[in-house]
């Protein structure tokens, strides 16, 4: 059973020796374990710093494509490298690398595809109110939309069966968090969390540059990957307002076309309500559209787990 820890890195030379000084040597059931190391564009000398370390695997982009990009990145080397298991960890230190044995433990006993290390975000003293709300509430979303039970769904700290890491494909810049879970609710994959602790913190996020920007970053991720997995029921949200309101009106008219309170003094609402249910008619088949794009996407995914699985099954 091989291991492979993966560390996604933009300019992290001053923490990533605690990082990987922290990480395991030894796990019970594993018989390998490896490092990795995704340098995302990096501007000081982190993939120097990784090298000297003793990092096993080390891979440069050209250029910052976003934490994002560099976790998928990493999740397909570690395939190519018959990785059974794949830890993701932030190098900035901040989840402590003695968790990594309870992190991996479901994945070994066959209980779960991915597990999550929850922070347990109402205990962490440097996080404001305002921003434990916000943790709070995006994990709530989160698990609303995609069935899952996971408590805290912004964790980057996390392990993945191979099962999972086929199957999974990043699409944002931003962030994985959110999407892999929204994903591996409509996928069907197995998502438990156990309990961690972090570090206190050695420098500010450079993933979040104020709390609007996360809000925002973070709140079209999860809009654009419910409205991919979930099209016709987006859309159906969208309509029915425009729906009800143009039915209200025309009821309105009909009403007092009945009644004989001069109805012709009303006849706007006739045209204003057909408008409006015109507007929520299409948006409906737009979402009957899209719901008819999304199996093909379901055969195109399917295509490329079993591509990836071929290169897996090849490499090996």
């Amino acid at each position: 059973m091989k291991l492979l820890i993966q560390i996604p890195c933009y300019n992290e030379a001053e923490t990533l020796p605690q990082t990987v000084a922290d990480l395991p040597t030894a796990i019970p059931g594993i018989s390998q374990i490896e490092t990795l190391v995704i340098d995302d564009g990096s501007d000081d000398d982190t993939a120097v710093v990784a090298a000297s370390l003793g990092v096993n695997h080390i891979i440069r982009h050209p250029h910052n494509q976003g934490l994002a990009r560099a976790f998928q990145s990493g999740v397909d080397a570690c395939l190519r490298l018959g990785a059974d298991i794949i830890v993701n960890t932030d190098a900035d230190n901040q989840y402590p690398g003695h968790y990594i044995p309870d992190l991996v433990a479901p994945i070994l006993g066959q209980q779960a595809d991915i597990v999550v290390g929850n922070r347990q975000v109402a205990q962490i003293d440097h996080f404001s109110p305002i921003k434990k709300m916000l943790q709070h509430l995006g994990s709530w979303t989160v698990r609303s939309l995609s069935g899952t039970d996971v408590p805290d769904a912004p964790s980057g700290f996390r392990a993945y069966s191979k099962e999972a890491a086929l199957r999974l494909n990043v699409l944002t810049r931003y962030s994985y968090t959110l999407e892999t879970i929204i994903q591996a609710g409509k996928l069907g994959l197995s998502i438990v969390s156990v309990p961690v602790e972090t570090n206190p913190p050695q420098r500010p996020s450079r993933l979040q540059r104020n709390m609007w920007h996360f809000i925002k970053a973070q709140a079209g991720t999860i809009v654009r990957i419910y409205a991919f997995y979930e099209p016709l029921r987006t859309f159906g949200y969208l309509a029915l307002p425009f729906l009800l309101t143009g039915l209200g009106l025309w009821a309105r008219f009909g009403y007092i076309y009945l009644v004989g309170e001069g109805a012709g003094r009303f006849i706007q609402s006739v045209t204003i309500g057909t408008g409006i249910l015109l507007v929520g008619v299409l948006i409906l088949l737009f979402g009957i559209q899209a719901d008819i794009s999304s199996k093909h996407r379901q055969l195109t995914q399917e295509m490329l787990y079993r591509l990836k699985k071929m290169e897996v099954d090849r490499n090996r």
